[in-house]
């Protein structure tokens, strides 16, 4: 596998991430067709599981932009591939672990591992600034 290929599949699985738990939040919010006509409303209006289920949907769709911009800033900057997959790597496992910290309602826990998680793509562009 060159390094393209890691970086593909790393772009792919943060991509798909979100899905999981969107999936997470209908199976808990009770979905069915029916609910298809709106089910941005129809996830607005759930608690509990279904609700933080939702929620992780939508951050980790907001975490992604930044995630991709680095990865492939960072490709185009000829940063070792080592850094560029321990990094991206590491992002989606901490985005796993903030999902299930999530939908276990652990907040404390659950803001420490969102920050590692950031904290991945933004050491990718520092290390960039540094080069340059």
């Amino acid at each position: 596998m060159s390094g393209i290929d890691g970086i593909i599949y790393l772009i792919l699985t943060a991509c798909l991430l979100p899905y999981l738990f969107t999936i997470i939040a209908k199976k808990a919010g009770g979905f069915k067709a029916q609910d298809n006509q709106n089910p941005r409303e129809f996830l607005a209006k759930k608690t509990g599981l279904a609700a933080r289920a939702n929620a992780v949907q939508q951050n980790s769709f907001e975490s992604l932009p930044l995630f991709i911009a680095a990865v492939l800033m960072a490709e185009y900057m000829v940063i070792s591939q080592h850094v560029i997959m321990t990094l991206g790597i590491a992002y989606i496992i901490l985005r796993i672990l903030y999902g299930i910290c999530y939908l276990c309602n652990w907040s404390t826990l659950r803001s420490v591992i969102w920050m590692l998680s950031m904290a991945c793509p933004i050491f990718l562009l520092v290390i960039i600034i540094r080069i340059i």
